[in-house]
């Protein structure tokens, strides 16, 4: 993996909870965050005494290297946000500036635990579609920001590997946004939906609480 390719933005315990539809019970379980990058979602749920580990293959670098390249793509997010305004709703967030000042604070709260949560094995460097975790080793996985959204970049049969391994790993998993980068629908949603129907999942669409991005307030449930 090559750190110039990557563009850190993290986000908070709280969209978290508005992201997965995360119920009190739900924050009690053993849960495994993928594709966190730089969130503080895992740093504030240790500080509440909960569980989690977050898997990227960003966990790689050094807290330097991640803050680096941080300083070196806001600007540009934080503008790209400004340009394409008209595509989000700006109720949680008064703008893009605002946006970006939020985004910075949960960043910062990653970067000062960092070090420590990796000494601890909270923060692991792992890619999907295969990764080294033990069998039903977590409750509850939660997919941010990753399967669907680059569906372009990433095969339908790389989302049901990745999902597959996800479903060894815990006994449930959810996906968040299921829009791909155009903002729409991602073409996967229902060929997966299918596949995990056919295999004997449960599985439903959810709407859930957070809806920053227009029409993209649905997550994906799967269980076994």
């Amino acid at each position: 993996m090559m750190l110039d390719s990557v563009v850190p933005w993290g986000r908070s315990l709280g969209e978290y909870r508005r992201m997965f539809n995360l119920t009190e019970a739900d924050l009690t379980k053993t849960i495994l965050g993928v594709g966190d990058g730089p969130a503080s979602f895992n740093a504030e749920m240790t500080a509440l005494g909960h569980s989690v580990v977050s898997i990227d293959p960003v966990y790689a670098f050094s807290t330097d290297e991640i803050a680096a390249q941080i300083e070196k793509t806001y600007g540009t997010v934080v503008e790209q946000t400004r340009t394409n305004a008209a595509q989000y709703n700006w109720t949680d967030f008064r703008d893009a500036d605002d946006l970006g000042k939020q985004r910075m604070k949960s960043m910062n709260l990653f970067l000062a635990d960092y070090e420590t949560g990796k000494l601890q094995g909270r923060y692991r460097t792992e890619s999907l579609p295969l990764t080294s975790l033990p069998d039903q080793s977590f409750e509850l996985a939660l997919c941010s920001h990753f399967l669907f959204l680059y569906s372009t970049h990433l095969s339908e049969e790389f989302h049901k590997q990745a999902i597959n391994e996800l479903l060894r790993v815990a006994d449930e998993v959810r996906i968040f946004p299921l829009l791909d980068l155009s903002g729409q629908l991602s073409p996967y949603v229902n060929a997966v939906s299918d596949h995990y129907w056919e295999n004997g999942f449960s599985f439903e669409l959810v709407d859930v609480p957070y809806h920053f991005q227009k029409n993209g307030n649905q997550m994906l449930r799967i269980k076994k």
